[in-house]
């Protein structure tokens, strides 16, 4: 009995630069983990561990998604095992080609009953990969979801909703998207990063995969937002409370709040 969790290594975008014309340049910036998938890698750990499973982790992508660092960032996080699958033509893959690479990879690795992924990609962020890769799978996806409990194949999955909580009981694999506040995620420490260099990883032949050849989105062009002007509403402080509720107000008027 497995449990995949699928990450990916991706560019920090909060180190992006941004020309005139509004193209984002992330060629320098910091490659890590997504900032969205510790939480999938930490909720993956606990489950793993009330059932006895294997926790293994998945990553697509180009070659620095199988470096040393990258290998010991994922591996320090909990896993048992760390599956990997890098071409360079996967380094700027849209979100249906990853997802059915993904899909191929799980079916490859075999025997695995719950595919854990973060909310979304922090470069892309489109939440398409988990909901494709459920597809070719033949499982249901579920996004959102804040607890698990109970075995992969019996599992019991809350998940957010609009005023209130969802509560889903899963009687089969299924591909599970975790929502970013549903864990604050360990940080791992020395022991976790000394052990990651003991721990098994495979790299799975990407020109072997049977990967479906689904049609890829592309960017056919860029543009900076229009700049509205400012309103320049002026509120009177000499009454704090009243001064307090008209700037509510008016948050509320421009759908800010």
């Amino acid at each position: 009995m497995k449990i995949v969790v699928a990450f990916k290594w991706a560019a920090n975008p909060q180190e992006a630069t941004v020309a005139a014309d509004g193209t984002v340049d992330v060629g320098r910036a910091t490659l890590g983990i997504s900032e969205y998938d510790p939480q999938a890698f930490d909720v993956g750990r606990r489950l793993a561990d009330a059932t006895g499973a294997e926790l293994v982790g998945l990553s697509v992508g180009g070659p620095a998604a199988t470096s040393s660092m990258a290998r010991k960032a994922a591996l320090s996080r909990g896993l048992d095992s760390l599956v990997t699958v890098t071409d360079p033509s996967l380094d700027d893959a849209a979100a249906t080609r990853t997802g059915a690479v993904l899909a191929a990879a799980v079916a490859q690795i075999g025997d695995v009953d719950l595919v854990l992924t973060g909310d979304a990609s922090v470069d892309l962020g489109v939440q398409l990969v988990p909901s494709v890769m459920a597809g070719l799978l033949g499982w249901p996806a579920v996004s959102q979801v804040t607890a698990l409990s109970g075995t992969p194949g019996d599992l019991r999955i809350e998940r957010n909703q609009e005023g209130g909580t969802q509560v889903l009981l899963a009687s089969g694999p299924v591909v599970v998207s975790i929502a970013a506040d549903a864990v604050e995620p360990r940080i791992p420490g020395m022991k976790d990063i000394l052990g990651a260099g003991r721990k098994q990883t495979t790299e799975l032949d990407y020109a072997a995969l049977s990967v479906e050849p689904l049609v890829a989105y592309a960017v056919v062009g860029r543009a900076r937002p229009e700049l509205k002007a400012r309103q320049g509403k002026v509120i009177d402080g000499a009454d704090p409370a009243a001064a307090a509720a008209e700037v509510v107000a008016a948050l509320r008027a421009t759908h800010v709040l």
